[in-house]
């Protein structure tokens, strides 16, 4: 059966969706119970963000609330965290400006473009959660605890990044990933179909 392009989009999407929320929840689990004393965290939602941003664009928004969801109720976090984690995602779309200026393509082939646009999405994350945190009463002072304890994160998410960046078709957009395999695909058989029809005259001699 031949999936039609919204198909694909859908089920990749999901398939990503399911992903990013129960490795967000047992990572909450890990901090909850079992690293209580730690004063840094381990997501992998801003790494997560940042493939799913490059493959479907603003389509990221229903996993980075997913994401903070998934976060919360693990914790058993309060109505105004889920807010906070939610919405605060939410601004990792913010890094979709890089593509917006300098396309896909570029911001996928340099290591160091790649990089930056990995640390924006970050920062936009920590920036969305706290600016939301400040509309429940959270104070300025709290955006260097966001930073500092997600820190751990950052590195996580560059090292992601910048492996499936080497991956064929992970950190790149689908609907050019997808042209270009069927065009390598359709070049590969009229290659075939030419050596074959040589290699018939070839038998007449």
């Amino acid at each position: 059966m031949q999936l039609s392009f919204k198909q694909y989009r859908t089920i990749d999407l999901i398939i990503l969706l399911i992903v990013l929320a129960a490795a967000e929840a047992v990572t909450a689990v890990a901090a909850k119970y079992w690293f209580t004393g730690e004063i840094y965290v381990l997501s992998p939602t801003v790494a997560v963000l940042c493939i799913v941003m490059m493959r479907w664009g603003a389509f990221a928004a229903v996993h980075a609330a997913a994401a903070g969801a998934a976060l919360c109720i693990v914790t058993g976090a309060a109505p105004e965290q889920f807010a906070v984690y939610c919405i605060g995602n939410c601004f990792a779309l913010l890094g979709l400006l890089w593509f917006r200026f300098l396309g896909k393509d570029k911001v996928r082939a340099k290591v160091l473009i790649t990089g930056l646009y990995t640390v924006t999405v970050f920062c936009a994350v920590q920036i969305g959660r706290w600016i939301v945190g400040l509309f429940f009463g959270g104070s300025l002072s709290d955006i260097g605890g966001l930073f500092a304890g997600d820190s751990l994160s950052l590195v996580f998410a560059i090292i992601v990044v910048q492996l499936t960046r080497r991956l064929d078709g992970v950190f790149e957009d689908q609907k050019t990933y997808l042209l270009r395999t069927e065009s390598e695909r359709r070049k590969k058989e009229a290659m075939d179909l030419g050596d074959t029809e040589y290699g018939d005259d070839a038998g007449h001699f």
